[in-house]
C-alpha cells in the first residue's frame, strides 16, 4: 500500500559539516518557481536518477537485468500489460478471449497501433515477436513457457495461439513478450516498441533520454520528457538527489530519507523482490545443507529489518513475495527463528566447530544490498562465520557472480518479468540456465514439473507452495525480505504508482 511518510526531513547542522534528524520537523517548502520548474531546466520534463547502467542490448529478447526492464517498461508493450493493481489489461491487442479448456487464445490486433519509427503494428510483427522471443529469450522461464505454443496464426486482424496443453498462466507469459517490428534490425541500441514513451539517446553509464510518443493508442503520457541519469555510486546519487538536481529516485534506504533535506515528498512501498543472502550450493562448505540451516538459525531478519530499515519491510521464507497472493507462504517467514545456538550446534554437526569464512559478494551500487550485507555480517560473527564483503561494481557482479557463478554467496533480490509463480520457481530447477546458485534437487524438479503440467488452479497452487517448502526445508539460500521501497518525488509532481513488479511508469506522472 502506498503511503506518504511524514516527518522525514533535517535541518543542516551549523556548526558541523554532517546532518542531524530532527523528529517532526520539516523544511520551508520551495517557492512557485522552484516547484514548477524540472531540474532537467526542460518544460514538463524531469531527471530520474537509477543505479545502475542498462543492460548492453535493450533488446527485449536479450535484456537481463531488473533495471533494464523498469525503464524499458516504458517503451515496450505486449498483447496485454500489467496494471498497478496486478490486472491484466489490452495493450497492443484491444480484447482477447480464452477457449474453455485453456488451449486457445484469440487477441484481437487494435488497428490504430504505430511503432516507434512509423511502422503500422501488425500481424506479422506479433508473430514474428512471439517466435523470435521462444527462440532467443534470456528469460528461461519465459521460454519454457512459450514451448507449449503448438500454433500461432494470423486470421484478418487477429492472432490465434494454440498451445498443445492448459496453461493458466500464459496471458501473464504473454504480457512478457514485447511486440516489436519484423523489419528492424537496431533493436539492441535504437529499441522500437508501441509505448507510451519512445527511446531517443542514450550514453553508456551516463543517460537514457525518452520521449512522449505522441503517436500512442492509448492515454498519452503527460511528460513530454524523461532524462535517466546514472549514478553507480550510491554517495553520488544521493548527492545530486539532495541537491535537487534530480526529480525522481527510487529505491533508497531509511537512512537516505532521514538525510533528505530538500522537501521532497517520500512514498512507500514495496521492490517486489525476494532479498536473500543467496548461496552457491555447489562450492564448500555451502554444498553442505546442514551448514546452510546453520546460517538460516543464525540470522535475525527481525534485527536486521529494524537496523536497516527502520522496520519496515516484509520478511519471506522462500522464493516469493506476497503481492503474488495466493501463492505465498507467510508461514515460511518463521521457519528459522533465530537461535545462534542451533546454529552452533548445526555448524559443530556439520563439520565446523570453530565456524568457516564466507565470502559475501554485493553490488556496491545498491545501498539497501550493502546495508543489509553488513548487518548480516555482524550477525553470522556471532557464531563463529567470518563474513568477509566484497563489494564490486554491478557488471562485475553480472559477469562474476551471475554469469559465472564464480561467488560463495551474495545480497541481492531477484523479481520476475510475469505475474507467475513459475517466473520467481523456474530459476532454481536444475538445469535451468538462471540457476545461479547451483541448487540441484530432484524432489523440486519433480514438483515444479507436475505443477507446470496440470490444469487444476487449485492443484498448480499447492505444487508451487511444496516448491517453496522443498526450497525452506534445504536451506537453499538464507531468504531475508521484500524490500520496502523509498521513492523521493519532486513537490511538483504528482501521478507516482506502486506495482506489483518491479518497474516504474513514468506515463502517469505530471506537474500540478
Amino acid at each position: 500500500m502506498k503511503k506518504r511518510i511524514l516527518a522525514v526531513f533535517l535541518t543542516m547542522a551549523v556548526m558541523t559539516c554532517s546532518l542531524c534528524a530532527c523528529g517532526g520537523a520539516t523544511n520551508p517548502a520551495p517557492n512557485a518557481s522552484d516547484e514548477t520548474t524540472p531540474s532537467s531546466g526542460q518544460a514538463n520534463a524531469i531527471t530520474v536518477g537509477i543505479a545502475q547502467d542498462l543492460d548492453s542490448s535493450l533488446d527485449p529478447c536479450y535484456a537481463t537485468a531488473a533495471g533494464t526492464r523498469e525503464v524499458m517498461f516504458n517503451v515496450f508493450e505486449g498483447l496485454v500489460k500489467p496494471d498497478k493493481d496486478g490486472n491484466f489489461v489490452c495493450a497492443v491487442a484491444s480484447d482477447y478471449s480464452v477457449s474453455p479448456d485453456l488451449c486457445t487464445y484469440t487477441f484481437t490486433l487494435r488497428d490504430d497501433v504505430v511503432f516507434h519509427n512509423g511502422k503500422a503494428c501488425t500481424t506479422d510483427d506479433v508473430i514474428y515477436s512471439f517466435e523470435t522471443c521462444a527462440a532467443t529469450s534470456v528469460n528461461s522461464a519465459l521460454v519454457t513457457a512459450l514451448s507449449s505454443v503448438d500454433s500461432i496464426v494470423a486470421e484478418g486482424n487477429q492472432i490465434i495461439i494454440t498451445l498443445s496443453a492448459p496453461d493458466s498462466d500464459f496471458i501473464s507469459n504473454a504480457s512478457a513478450v514485447s511486440i516489436v517490428p519484423c523489419d528492424y534490425a537496431d533493436q539492441a541500441t535504437k529499441p522500437v516498441g508501441t509505448g507510451p514513451f519512445r527511446f531517443v539517446s542514450r550514453s553508456v553509464q551516463e543517460n537514457i533520454v525518452l520521449e512522449r510518443n505522441a503517436a500512442y493508442y492509448g492515454e498519452p503520457a503527460k511528460l513530454d520528457k524523461v532524462t535517466y541519469k546514472i549514478y553507480e555510486d550510491s554517495t553520488a546519487l544521493f548527492t545530486a538527489l539532495d541537491s535537487g538536481a534530480l526529480d525522481l529516485v527510487a529505491h533508497l534506504t531509511i537512512d537516505q530519507i532521514n538525510n533528505l533535506t530538500n522537501g521532497y515528498q517520500v512514498l512507500e512501498g514495496t521492490m517486489n523482490l525476494v532479498q536473500a543472502i543467496y548461496l552457491n550450493n555447489a562450492v564448500e562448505p555451502l554444498n553442505n545443507e546442514t551448514v546452510r540451516q546453520a546460517l538460516c538459525y543464525a540470522v535475525d531478519v527481525d534485527a536486521m529489518l529494524e537496523l536497516t530499515a527502520q522496520g519496515h519491510g516484509t520478511k519471506v521464507g522462500s522464493s516469493m513475495y506476497p503481492a503474488f497472493g495466493k501463492y505465498f507462504d507467510a508461514d515460511l517467514a518463521n521457519a528459522y527463528p533465530y537461535d545462534p545456538e542451533k546454529a552452533k550446534q548445526l555448524l559443530a554437526q556439520a563439520g565446523y566447530p570453530d565456524g568457516f569464512t564466507l565470502r559475501i559478494t554485493v553490488p556496491s551500487n545498491y545501498q539497501p544490498h550493502v546495508d543489509t550485507a553488513t548487518v548480516l555480517a555482524e550477525q553470522l560473527r556471532a557464531v563463529g562465520v567470518t563474513a568477509e564483503l566484497n563489494l564490486v561494481d554491478w557488471n562485475t557482479w553480472l559477469e562474476d557472480v551471475y554469469g559465472n557463478r564464480n561467488f560463495q554467496a551474495t545480497v541481492v533480490g531477484f523479481d520476475t518479468s510475469t505475474l507467475t509463480a513459475s517466473g520467481m520457481l523456474a530459476r532454481w530447477v536444475s538445469d535451468n540456465s538462471k540457476n545461479m546458485i547451483n541448487y540441484q534437487n530432484a524432489t523440486y524438479d519433480e514438483t515444479f514439473a507436475a505443477a507446470q503440467a496440470t490444469a487444476d488452479d487449485a492443484a498448480q497452487t499447492e505444487l508451487y507452495k511444496q516448491c517453496l517448502k522443498i526450497l525452506s526445508d534445504t536451506a537453499a539460500n538464507v531468504y531475508l525480505q521484500d524490500l520496502a521501497d523509498f521513492v523521493a518525488v519532486n513537490p511538483a509532481l504528482d501521478g507516482f504508482e506502486f506495482y506489483p513488479l518491479y518497474v516504474m511508469d513514468m506515463s502517469t506522472l505530471y506537474y500540478k
